[in-house]
């Protein structure tokens, strides 16, 4: 399959949550590196050094959010696959049945945000700063997660929104 074209027979639907969730875990190994050299980049170049200032704080989480916006519009818009989804042979593609362009691709990032929404809004509204905080965030990620049921192609919310989706490739 070329990189514009609809994908063949080998399509076989959407990935079950379990084939997600295992991409999404390999995802975040890998995102741990892209993370790191942005981070240490930024430090590294303007002699940065820890307790940051609340401004500093805030570049730094923007330089990460940038970096890791980067990495998925890349790889959406290149193959509709990141180094994660290729190994579970996972593909995402446009309403068209190709490759994202680089708009839909960077939509489809931002949009993929709302899986931390519910948990992001409890740790607002408590403050709690505890043990109770990733609970709460991994709580609100497995609700977001649950919702591909509700969706008869199985995407997830931001992809039922752009009209793209999630296939599972045969081997």
């Amino acid at each position: 399959m070329t990189s514009d074209q609809a994908p063949t027979p080998t399509d076989l639907g959407p990935p079950n949550l379990a084939l997600r969730v295992a991409a999404m875990i390999y995802e975040s190994v890998l995102l741990f590196g892209i993370v790191f050299a942005a981070a240490f980049a930024l430090l590294t170049l303007t002699g940065w050094t820890y307790p940051l200032s609340d401004q500093r704080r805030w570049v730094l989480q923007a330089v990460l959010f940038v970096a890791v916006g980067g990495y998925f519009v890349y790889s959406w818009t290149r193959s509709g696959q990141t180094l994660a989804m290729k190994s579970w042979r996972q593909q995402v593609l446009g309403p068209d049945g190709a490759r994202l362009r680089p708009g839909r691709a960077v939509l489809r990032y931002l949009l993929a945000w709302h899986l931390f929404a519910p948990g992001l809004a409890f740790l607002a509204l408590t403050q709690s700063h505890s043990a109770v905080d990733g609970i709460a965030l991994l709580a609100g990620f497995a609700a977001m997660l649950a919702l591909v049921y509700t969706d008869p192609q199985r995407q997830l919310l931001h992809d039922r929104l752009l009209g793209t989706r999630v296939v599972k490739l045969s081997s």
